[in-house]
């Protein structure tokens, strides 16, 4: 192979799949106990991305339903992670 020649890239190698996660908030919600935009917001602001929270730009995005929380990541976010917002979130606000 020649020096400065690039090797062609594998077909569909070039593009990556984003992550979804969805957390389902059904049954707190139905029973008053839980308010979904709260919950929402709160993970915009506490997930990182590079280190930093509050900075979610391109790679992550947040979205409610009526009873769920749907998180779309381009970047690596961890399922681990999420779970350990979601009971940050519920002993904050004395539900855990």
């Amino acid at each position: 192979m020649a020096v400065g020649v690039k090797k062609p890239a594998a077909k569909g190698a070039a593009k990556k799949k984003a992550l979804v996660f969805t957390i389902d908030c059904a049954k707190p919600v139905e029973d008053k106990i839980m308010d979904i935009s709260s919950f929402e917001k709160f993970l915009a602001d506490k997930i990182k991305v590079d280190g930093k929270t509050g900075v979610l730009g391109d790679a992550i995005k947040v979205a409610k339903d009526k009873t769920k929380v749907t998180v779309t990541a381009e970047s690596h976010l961890s399922k681990r992670y999420l779970k350990y917002l979601t009971k940050k979130y519920l002993k904050k606000h004395n539900v855990r």
